[in-house]
C-alpha cells in the first residue's frame, strides 16, 4: 500500500496500534475469563455436565479426576480462542506497517544532506564571535569560556559579564522575584524612556499584584503611593486600574482584572527583559546562530532538490554564483527586501541592480542588457506589450 505522505503513514500506524491494543486486551480478557471460570469450578468442587464423575461409596466426587477434566476442557476452550495466533498476527501486521512507514520516512527525508552544502570562506574570527555570543546568550558560560581559550578570542569575554547579569535577573523572575529586574530598570531608566519602553511600569504592575495577593490591600496601596504616584502624570490610567483592582483582593482570577494574574504576563515579561537587555549590550534579541540554523533547515528541501537535479544534469552547482531557483523562507527570516529578476531568476546585487521599465515592470540590469542587445535597440517588456529602451529604465532602491 502506498502512502501519500509521511503524515498518512504515521496516522495509519497510530490507528492500527490503537486497534491492535484493543484487540489484544479483548483476547487477554477472554483468556483470563476462561481461567477464572476453571479456577472457580475447581475451588467449589462443582463438576460440569461435560466432566467425568467418579462417585465413591461415601458420596464424594474424586477431586483428581474432576480437576483433570476441568483443565482438559480449559485447554480445549483456549485452543478455540487461539490467543497466541491472534497476538502473533497483530504483531506481524504492525511490523509490516512500521516497515512501510520507515520506507516513506527514508523517501521523504534525505539522509545525505551534505550534498546541499556549499563551501563558504567564512571569516573565522566573526564565526567564533557568533558561536560564543550564542553560548553566552543561552547561559552556557563554561562552554563559552573553554571555546574562548581554544579559539584565542579573549576580547569576547566582555560579553560574559553582561549576559551573566541577564541570566541572574531572569532566574530571579522565574521565582517571581522582581527586585533584581527593578533595580536594573531603575539604573537604566533614562535609556528605557528614550526607547519608549514600558518595562519598568510592567515590573511595578506585576510587583503590585504579588503584594496584593500575598500581603494584602494596605501594603499594595503603600506600594502604589511609593513607586507609581510620583509618575501619575504619565501612568494615570494604569494607576486607576490598579487601585480599582484592590476591591477584588483575594479573587482577582474571577474579576474584571483577571488578566493581571494571567500566567502569560510573566512569559511576556521574560521576552521583554531579554529584548531590552540584548539591545543594551548591542546584541540582537535572537541568537544569529539559531536564526541561521532555523533558516537553513527551512530552505534545506529546496537545496537538496536543486543538488539532485544538478547532479542528474552533471553540472556542478558549487560553481554557480547565484542559485538558479529562489529559496522561499518565512517572513520571520526576511530582514530586508530583496529582488529576484523574473526573467533570469538572479537576485539583484550592486553589479546587477533592479531596474524599472517605463511600464512599471521591474527586471535586473543584466536582463535588460540582453533584451536590448547590449543597449543597441528597443525591446518589448516580457510582461506587457509596451516597448522600452535601456536608457528609459531607472534603477530602484529597496
Amino acid at each position: 500500500m502506498q502512502f501519500s505522505s509521511m503524515s498518512d503513514a504515521l496516522d495509519r500506524v497510530c490507528k492500527r496500534q490503537k486497534l491492535s491494543a484493543s484487540i489484544s486486551h479483548n483476547v487477554i480478557d477472554e483468556v483470563g475469563h476462561e481461567i477464572q471460570q476453571a479456577l472457580g469450578d475447581i475451588q467449589s468442587g462443582h463438576v460440569a455436565t461435560w466432566a467425568l464423575v467418579d462417585i465413591q461409596s461415601d458420596g464424594v466426587a474424586t477431586s483428581l479426576i474432576d480437576q483433570r477434566s476441568i483443565i482438559a476442557e480449559l485447554k480445549n476452550r483456549l485452543t478455540k480462542v487461539g490467543p497466541l495466533g491472534k497476538l502473533e498476527d497483530l504483531q506481524k501486521e504492525q511490523s509490516i506497517n512500521l516497515s512501510k512507514c520507515q520506507k516513506v520516512l527514508e523517501k521523504t527525508f534525505n539522509p545525505d544532506i551534505a550534498k546541499a552544502y556549499r563551501y563558504v570562506d567564512f571569516d573565522r574570527h566573526s564565526l567564533n564571535q557568533v558561536i560564543l555570543s550564542h553560548f553566552y546568550r543561552e547561559g552556557l558560560f563554561d562552554v563559552a569560556d573553554s571555546l574562548i581559550n581554544e579559539a584565542a578570542e579573549p576580547e569576547v569575554i566582555s560579553l560574559r559579564w553582561k549576559f551573566v547579569e541577564m541570566h541572574q535577573i531572569l532566574e530571579a523572575v522565574k521565582y517571581r522575584n522582581l527586585e533584581p529586574a527593578l533595580r536594573w530598570a531603575t539604573e537604566n531608566q533614562e535609556e528605557l524612556n528614550n526607547r519608549g519602553s514600558l518595562l519598568k511600569l510592567t515590573l511595578h504592575k506585576l510587583q503590585f499584584v504579588e503584594i496584593l495577593q500575598n500581603s494584602g490591600r494596605k501594603d499594595a496601596i503603600t506600594y502604589v503611593k511609593t513607586h507609581l504616584v510620583p509618575q501619575a502624570s504619565s501612568y494615570l490610567g494604569e494607576i486607576q486600574k490598579l487601585m480599582c483592582s484592590i476591591l477584588w483582593a483575594g479573587k482577582l482570577e474571577t474579576s474584571p482584572y483577571s488578566e493581571m494574574v494571567a500566567p502569560w504576563q510573566w512569559g511576556r515579561l521574560t521576552e521583554d527583559l531579554t529584548q531590552q537587555f540584548c539591545s543594551f549590550v548591542g546584541q540582537s534579541t535572537q541568537s544569529p546562530l539559531s536564526v541561521a540554523l532555523a533558516a537553513g533547515i527551512e530552505g534545506l528541501p529546496t537545496l537538496l532538490k536543486l543538488a539532485t537535479v544538478m547532479a542528474g544534469k552533471k553540472q556542478d552547482w558549487q560553481a554557480m554564483k547565484y542559485l538558479p531557483v529562489p529559496v522561499e523562507l518565512s517572513k520571520e527570516f526576511q530582514f530586508h527586501s530583496v529582488f529576484v529578476c523574473p526573467v533570469s531568476r538572479e537576485q539583484g546585487s550592486q553589479e546587477n541592480p533592479p531596474m524599472m521599465l517605463p511600464c512599471g515592470h521591474v527586471l535586473c540590469k543584466h536582463s535588460i542588457h540582453k533584451l536590448s542587445k547590449s543597449c543597441t535597440r528597443s525591446f518589448k517588456c516580457p510582461y506587457c506589450p509596451q516597448d522600452a529602451t535601456a536608457s528609459d529604465c531607472r534603477q530602484i532602491f529597496f
